[in-house]
């Protein structure tokens, strides 16, 4: 079947297989000479697909264990997010850490090591991950944790798949007293205040700015910055506290056909960012917001990707080092209003410190941006990446469709030793994407 990731492009033809349980796996695993997990299909590009061997994990969905004094569940790989929020969330416990949709699997997040709002405080989900189980070539099952096989299990941690499959794993919930969620909205003018706005907020567990790209001068990275903490029972209204846990259901928001491309221009982009910016500064301040809406606001709109047009989108997101994130934000949001080609989805974060062999965060600032694809966005790509290469920043392989070989050496000094060890370890043959080969991972 044709293949392609969140983003839409680039478009494999791949031939899938849908393991049920375990022994399938292995049986599955053993003869194909080289193949990639898949989970949901919310990797932007190509990092979840092998034309010759695509499996399919969502029928290895199964909760095997749960611990009630200390939030430990463990569960198979297939296991989606929105499944452990239904399943848990009414007794009290929420993933500590999450990314921006819900539709994702348990191996999804632990290959990319994802990231979510909370990252200063609580680190990327390798900080709640007690171990995993990885699955060899040879249908062989490895245990590894922080203790045992640490090799393993840190490459594995933002690995892509590229050292097994992950079969199944053990995860730390938070506890929480509610569904809702105690968002604070601040209007800063500019990037500088936005960025001394996320440096301020140590004291809130998840902290996050959206950013109009499009605006320039002294009003150049204008931004909502929106502070997050989970609202505990006392905090709710008495109609509210009596079912702590019930939150509004959403209307599911259908986009049924490809926009047009013309559908998205600087006067479109422009007149949504201006409107968007003034909403939440009319709102800003404390309000109470139910989970879904603060965590995952686009899982409401079904196949919003369609919004880019049939030729798809990539999103452009990069880590940058402390020290010179300042220089290389500016240097970037002036280039993307230069071009004209701004992005509805452009979001600044404030990473913590992070040690790790092959995942995506570092210490500094994050920025993420979507463009529809044209030939006009492969150029200023290209130069966004320049900018990134040149202020010591680096890229997040599950967003990237697009990236070269080259581009991501120059990025990221770490990838010669994880080849390497890809080499030794037999990884390399049996385990391989269309993203691996494109970066000659």
């Amino acid at each position: 079947m044709m293949l392609s990731g969140w983003g839409r492009s680039p478009v494999v033809d791949a031939q899938v297989y849908v393991p049920r349980d375990l022994e399938a796996l292995q049986k599955l695993v053993v003869s194909k000479p080289s193949m990639i997990a898949r989970g949901c299909g919310r990797a932007y590009g190509d990092s979840a697909i092998n034309s010759s061997a695509t499996i399919d994990m969502r029928r290895l969905n199964r909760m095997l264990a749960f611990d009630a004094k200390t939030g430990q569940l463990i569960a198979e790989a297939g296991v989606a997010l929105c499944d452990i929020i239904a399943t848990f969330l009414p007794q009290g416990w929420f993933p500590k850490i999450t990314p921006g949709t819900k539709f994702v699997t348990l191996g999804g997040m632990i290959a990319a090591d994802v990231h979510g709002k909370n990252h200063r405080r609580d680190g990327s989900f390798g900080a709640c991950v007690d171990w995993i189980e990885v699955m060899a070539a040879d249908g062989s099952i490895q245990r590894c944790s922080p203790e045992s096989h640490v090799e393993l299990f840190k490459h594995t941690l933002g690995g892509m798949g590229l050292t097994g499959i992950i079969s199944r794993a053990a995860i730390r919930l938070r506890a929480v007293e509610t569904g809702w969620i105690r968002q604070t909205t601040i209007p800063e003018p500019d990037l500088i205040s936005a960025m001394a706005a996320l440096e301020r907020a140590q004291g809130s567990t998840y902290s996050v700015a959206w950013i109009d790209c499009l605006a320039t001068g002294a009003n150049l990275g204008r931004s909502l910055v929106f502070l997050g903490d989970h609202a505990k029972l006392s905090d709710l209204p008495t109609h509210l506290s009596l079912y702590p846990f019930d939150t509004p259901s959403k209307r599911k928001v259908l986009v049924p056909f490809n926009f047009p491309r013309f559908a998205l221009n600087r006067l479109s982009l422009r007149t949504f960012n201006t409107l968007y910016y003034r909403r939440g500064a009319w709102n800003r301040g404390q309000q109470l917001v139910d989970w879904d809406s603060y965590f995952y606001p686009l899982d409401t709109v079904a196949d919003w990707n369609r919004i880019y047009g049939r030729m798809g989108f990539a999103q452009f997101q990069c880590a940058l080092p402390l020290d010179r994130s300042q220089e290389a934000l500016s240097t970037l949001l002036q280039t993307v209003a230069r071009a004209g080609t701004g992005s509805f989805l452009a979001v600044l974060k404030r990473f913590g410190p992070q040690e790790s062999p092959v995942s995506f965060p570092m210490e500094g600032f994050s920025l993420a941006l979507d463009f529809p694809l044209t030939t006009k966005v492969y150029q200023l790509l290209a130069q966004l990446d320049r900018i990134t290469v040149e202020h010591g920043g680096r890229f997040y392989l599950a967003k990237d469709s697009r990236m070269s070989a080259e581009t991501l050496r120059a990025a990221d000094s770490r990838v010669g030793d994880f080849v390497r060890l890809r080499a030794e370890r037999g990884w390399k043959n049996a385990f391989q994407s269309a993203q691996a080969e494109r970066l000659s991972l």
